[in-house]
């Protein structure tokens, strides 16, 4: 059966990852990632929770040698993890906070140093299993679940190493401000490494001082992993970063002014990864210098009744892409923005992107966002919207002006809710039921218009 190595690192004494500055090598790793073999419950599915970065690679090295599938859910509220249990039945949690107050048996991580430090031979994972089960909400708000076999992440993972030039032989460190459990980072600041030669940072650093602490902590050369979200509040800041080789982003498109403004600032070049969780990364473009996408090798797109799908290389079946895509070439594509951004309001369409464009666009507007309220297409059938925003210099009123400037009157939000900070997730995104509980408290539910 063919089979892909857990890693490809060079030798015993080769870094694999770098916690608080110390370095790991690739023997201590395979030893700590078997000894937790060992101790795993009977259980096949795993939810590995573990905050620390190399925690969760050793819980993840040590499914894979046991031939356990690791369960990467979009959230860990209630109700997902009770779904989860019901799809799972035998699933328990792997975790390093003694606090973990998940639902489902607990399997806690021990700092366990190995006895020997004996040279181990690197595991070789059949193409064939089951790595990981990863999940999207689907508009029913039901976790959807999308299979993830080793040798096609493998290929992904090393594909992408190709295309971001970490493939060079220059022992770069990756530093990722995403966690390990959402597919971008788990592909990006976990696989990635362990697939390419490569290294990586342990800590999840958020504020900017925290990301140039981590940074400062490994040598060069190193690697940013982050989202456009964490990109703005480092230009915002005025912490100097340690010098950075490259700089990935993935999560929400990045502007061409943003990039331009990022590699700037940092000297170094951004590369923008476009993916999704059904499909995994497949496409890569220097934002700074070109808007079109590039895609990885052999993976493909068709059009089918006016629906696009990708196909061909790691992506494991014909996937609906649900975003608004244009085929320019073989393997080159513009993206016009989500199929579910676009807005009908009274006869009249916009798309979210531009609706939050021209709102960000406004001077003395930190971040913000619109949102289409939950339940105003009902009786009346027109569509409303509301929107989020940190703009601590600005009236309600002003602000409204500003818009009524930009954007036509029936799309002007209702109710435009001031706030210090977005509710962001872990990877920058808004979800929508914190938008609506937010629209919730400030608008009566008994106001329709």
């Amino acid at each position: 059966m063919d089979t892909v190595a857990l890693l490809t690192h060079s030798k015993p004494t080769t870094v694999v990852a770098y916690r608080a500055g110390v370095p790991v090598t690739m023997q201590r790793f395979l030893a700590e990632a078997t000894l937790l073999g060992r101790s795993l419950p009977a259980g096949n599915h795993v939810l590995n929770m573990c905050a620390d970065r190399y925690r969760f690679t050793v819980g993840l090295a040590a499914c894979l040698m046991t031939g356990r599938v690791s369960l990467l859910p979009s959230t860990h509220t209630p109700e997902v993890i009770a779904q989860l249990a019901n799809f799972a039945p035998d699933a328990f949690c792997l975790t390093d906070d003694q606090r973990c107050d998940v639902a489902l048996p607990k399997h806690y991580y021990h700092e366990e140093r190995p006895a020997d430090d004996v040279a181990r031979a690197v595991p070789r994972i059949p193409v064939a299993q089951l790595a990981a089960i990863v999940f999207t909400s689907g508009s029913t708000g039901m976790p959807l679940p999308y299979k993830k076999t080793w040798g096609k992440l493998a290929r992904c993972v090393r594909d992408a190493a190709g295309r971001l030039g970490l493939l060079d032989g220059g022992s770069h460190v990756l530093i990722g401000t995403v966690p390990a459990q959402h597919m971008y980072g788990f592909e990006s600041t976990v696989l990635l490494p362990l697939l390419s030669g490569n290294s990586f940072s342990a800590e999840r650093p958020f504020y900017p001082a925290d990301i140039a602490a981590a940074m400062a902590a490994v040598p060069q050369p190193r690697a940013l992993v982050t989202t456009p979200v964490h990109l703005r509040t480092l230009l915002a800041s005025e912490i100097d970063l340690p010098p950075v080789d490259l700089v990935v982003s993935a999560t929400s498109p990045l502007g061409q002014d943003l990039a331009r403004e990022v590699e700037a600032k940092f000297h170094s070049s951004l590369l923008e990864i476009y993916g999704s969780t059904e499909t995994g990364q497949i496409a890569i473009r220097r934002t700074a210098e070109s808007i079109a996408w590039r895609l990885w090798p052999d993976v493909r797109l068709k059009v089918s009744n006016g629906q696009v799908f990708a196909h061909g290389g790691h992506v494991e079946q014909l996937t609906a892409m649900q975003d608004v895509i244009e085929i320019t070439g073989d393997d080159e594509f513009l993206l016009h923005g989500r199929t579910a951004d676009l807005v009908n309001v009274a006869g009249k369409r916009s798309s979210f992107g531009y609706l939050n464009a021209q709102l960000n666009a406004i001077p003395g507007v930190a971040d913000g966002v619109f949102f289409l309220r939950d339940g105003t297409t009902g009786a009346t059938g027109v569509a409303r919207l509301g929107a989020v925003v940190v703009a601590p210099t600005l009236s309600v009123a002003a602000l409204t002006e500003q818009l009524r400037q930009r954007i036509d009157a029936v799309f002007l939000p209702r109710p435009l809710i001031m706030v210090e900070r977005l509710p962001r997730n872990a990877t920058g995104k808004l979800p929508q039921q914190e938008l609506q509980h937010l629209a919730k408290r400030h608008l009566p539910t008994n106001q329709s218009s």
